[in-house]
C-alpha cells in the first residue's frame, strides 16, 4: 500500500499559482539498449540533454586475459558461491569464457566479466568499461551523444571504456559535458622482464567539450597547463550576443610535492608513466593538479575567443603542501558565475574546506559562515536575479548532513529552509526566476530506511513540499497504486515545468536485456531510474490514505534508500558531491 502525506502546513507554504495546479507526470524516454535514463539539463527552448546508464551488451575482451591466473579463478568461485546461496547451479565455467564464447552467449557468464572488471578500476592490465553515455531527448525519442569515445579496434563498435558526463545545454541547443580519453590496448614490457604485457591506457584523465546543436562539430577545451595531458571540465553553458560563454574549471600546474612524486614514481619501468600518473592523481583526494574555475568565450563558429581564470576562495602560501581547487558549475545571464573553491578553516589556516563560492568582477565571494559549524558545500545554480541555491554540510545529531540553502547576493543573508525533518539532507539542485526552487531531500524516520525524493520550494516559505504529494495517489484505474516515485528534481523552467528523475518498478533484465526469471521461472522486478517531465495542470491535490506506519511509506514503486544507491548514478548530475 502507497501513503501520502497530505499535510495543510506544507501545502500552505506554497503560492496560490502552485496549488491551483497538480502535476501530470510524462516519462521523456530511454535510450534503447540501456536500462536508466536521467536530465541532466533543459533550456527554456525545450532543448532537453542526459545521460544513460545501465548499457545492456557491453563489450568484452577475452583476448589478453590469462584464465589460469588466481584473480579471476577466485572471483569465479566466488560467483559460483553466490549461484549456490541462491539454489542454483553456475551456467559457465572459465573455460566456457575462454574457448566456447560463453561471453557472447551466456548472460551469466557475460555478467560475471562486466563485474569482475567493473571491481578493478584501478588495475590497467585488465579492459575498462564503463555504461554511462550521453543522450538527446526529441519528443520521446532518444539519441546518443558521443563525447570523446572512439571505434575499437579490438570489437565493432565504440571502446565503451570512459564515463561521459553530459551537463548543460544553451537556448540554441550547444552543449557541453566532459569525460576522459578512450582507452588503447597496449602492449608494454617492464624494465627487466622479456615478455610482453597488455595494458590499457589514454592520453588525458579528463577533458571538457562544446558540441554543436547537430553534434557535427565538438570543440575540445585543452587546457593551457597540459603537462601529463592536464585536466578540464565543461559545467555550464549560455548564448551571449557574440557566441557562447562556459565555465568549469581547467587545470593550471603541479604543486612541487606532486611533481616529485611523479618524477620519481613515474618511469615507464614498471608500468606506463600515464598509469602512473592516473594512479597517483586517484590516491589523493585533491588529485595531483592545481584547478582553477575558468570561463571561455567562444564565438559563433566556436572558436574560443578568452580564456579567464576566475581564481581561489584563498591565498596560497609558499609552504602550501596541496593541490588546490576551484570550480565553476553554473553561470546567470548577469555573468555571476557559482560553484566552489577551496578555503581556510576559520580556526586553522593549515585545515583546507571546500565551500560555496560565487564569483563576479573578478573577485571570489566566500558567503557560508563557518562560524555556524558549516563544513564544506557547493552553489548550484544561479537565477538572473542573483540568488544562488546549493547545499552546505555540518553535523547535525553527530553525523555529517547537507542541508539546501538559498543566498541572495544584493541582500548578502542567507537562509537554510527546513528540509523534510530536523536530520534530513537536501540538495537545492535549480531555481528559476520566479524564485522556485527544486531539489532532494531525504525521507524515512530511520537511518537504514533513508531515501531521497524530489521537492519544490518557494523562496520566502517555512519549508519544503514533496512533489510526491503533487503527484496522483493512483494509476487510472483508480485503484493501482501510482507508478512513479519523484527521486529528484533536477530542472524548473519560467512555465514552472519540472525535469528530473523518477523510479518505477519493471521486469527485471540481464546484461543483454533479456528479462530475467526466478529458479520457479516467475519474472523477476527490479526499480529503475528513468527521466521524467513535470506538468503543471489544474486540479486538485488529492488526499491519499492517511499515513499508518511511517512518514512516506512507499511499496512497489519505491525502495529503501540502499537501493537507491545500486541504481547507477541516481544523483547523476552536473555536479558531484565529493
Amino acid at each position: 500500500m502507497k501513503y501520502k502525506l497530505l499535510a495543510a502546513s506544507i501545502l500552505a507554504t506554497l503560492s496560490t499559482s502552485a496549488l491551483s495546479a497538480t502535476y501530470e507526470l510524462t516519462e521523456l524516454g530511454t535510450l534503447d539498449g540501456a536500462k536508466h535514463s536521467y536530465v541532466t539539463d533543459v533550456s527554456e527552448s525545450g532543448h532537453i540533454i542526459g545521460t544513460a546508464n545501465g548499457l545492456y551488451n557491453l563489450p568484452i575482451d577475452i583476448s589478453y586475459i590469462d584464465f589460469t591466473e588466481s584473480v579471476i579463478e577466485n572471483a569465479y568461485d566466488s560467483e559460483e558461491y553466490n549461484f549456490e546461496l541462491s539454489d542454483k547451479e553456475i551456467t559457465f565455467t572459465l573455460d566456457d569464457i575462454e574457448n566456447n564464447d560463453a561471453v557472447f552467449n551466456n548472460a551469466d557468464a557475460h555478467s560475471f566479466m562486466v563485474s569482475f572488471l567493473a571491481g578493478r578500476p584501478t588495475d590497467f592490465e585488465y579492459q575498462k568499461l564503463s555504461a554511462v553515455v550521453g543522450i538527446k531527448f526529441d519528443d520521446g525519442n532518444v539519441t546518443e551523444q558521443v563525447l570523446f569515445d572512439e571505434e575499437s579496434v579490438d570489437y565493432d563498435g565504440l571502446t565503451r571504456s570512459i564515463s561521459n558526463f553530459y551537463n548543460a545545454v544553451s537556448e540554441d541547443g550547444v552543449s557541453v559535458g566532459w569525460s576522459a580519453a578512450p582507452y588503447d590496448k597496449v602492449s608494454f614490457t617492464p624494465d627487466g622482464e622479456d615478455e610482453e604485457e597488455t595494458w590499457f591506457t589514454h592520453d588525458f584523465i579528463e577533458r571538457g567539450i562544446v558540441i554543436s546543436e547537430d553534434g557535427t562539430q565538438k570543440v575540445e577545451l585543452v587546457p593551457d597547463f597540459d603537462d601529463y595531458g592536464g585536466t578540464s571540465r565543461a559545467n555550464d553553458i549560455i548564448k551571449t550576443n557574440d557566441g557562447y560563454t562556459v565555465v568549469g574549471y581547467v587545470s593550471t600546474g603541479i604543486p612541487e610535492d606532486r611533481l616529485d612524486n611523479i618524477e620519481d614514481n613515474c618511469d615507464n619501468e614498471d608500468e606506463p608513466t600515464s598509469t602512473c600518473v592516473q594512479l597517483l592523481n586517484s590516491s589523493v583526494t585533491t588529485g595531483v593538479f592545481d584547478e582553477r574555475a575558468v570561463k571561455w568565450e567562444l564565438d559563433e563558429a566556436f572558436n574560443i575567443t578568452s580564456t579567464e581564470i576566475l581564481g581561489l576562495a584563498l591565498t596560497p602560501e609558499d609552504d602550501d603542501d596541496f593541490a588546490f581547487t576551484s570550480t565553476a558549475l553554473a553561470l546567470n545571464n548577469n555573468g555571476t558565475i557559482v560553484g566552489s573553491s577551496n578555503a581556510r578553516y576559520y580556526k586553522n589556516d593549515d585545515t583546507i574546506l571546500t565551500m560555496p563560492v560565487y564569483f563576479k568582477n573578478g573577485d571570489v565571494f566566500n558567503f557560508i559562515d563557518q562560524e555556524d559549524d558549516w563544513l564544506s558545500g557547493k552553489a548550484l545554480a544561479v537565477n538572473d536575479n542573483d540568488i544562488i541555491v546549493g547545499y552546505a554540510s555540518k553535523r547535525i545529531e553527530t553525523t555529517l548532513r547537507d542541508q539546501f540553502f538559498y543566498h541572495d547576493i544584493s541582500t548578502g543573508n542567507t537562509v537554510f529552509p527546513t528540509g523534510y525533518f530536523n536530520s534530513s539532507s537536501a540538495y537545492g539542485n535549480d531555481i528559476n526566476n520566479q524564485g522556485y526552487v527544486v531539489g532532494e531531500g531525504e525521507v524515512g524516520t530511520s537511518e537504514n530506511s533513508r531515501r531521497k525524493e524530489a521537492f519544490i520550494y518557494k523562496i520566502g516559505d517555512d519549508k519544503i513540499t514533496n512533489l510526491n504529494d503533487l503527484l496522483p495517489c493512483y494509476e487510472a484505474d483508480g485503484e493501482t497504486d501510482y507508478a512513479y516515485t519523484m527521486a529528484e528534481a533536477k530542472v524548473i523552467n519560467e512555465d514552472n515545468e519540472i525535469f528530473g528523475v523518477a523510479t518505477k518498478t519493471v521486469e527485471k533484465r540481464d546484461t543483454f536485456g533479456n528479462v530475467e526469471t526466478d529458479i520457479e521461472g516467475n519474472i523477476e522486478y527490479e526499480s529503475v531510474a528513468v527521466a521524467v517531465k513535470l506538468t503543471p495542470i489544474d486540479g486538485e491535490v488529492e488526499d491519499c490514505a492517511a499515513i499508518e506506519k511511517e512518514l512516506y511509506e512507499r511499496s512497489s514503486a519505491s525502495f529503501p534508500w540502499y537501493t537507491l544507491l545500486l541504481l547507477p548514478l541516481v544523483g547523476l548530475r552536473r555536479v558531484f558531491r565529493f
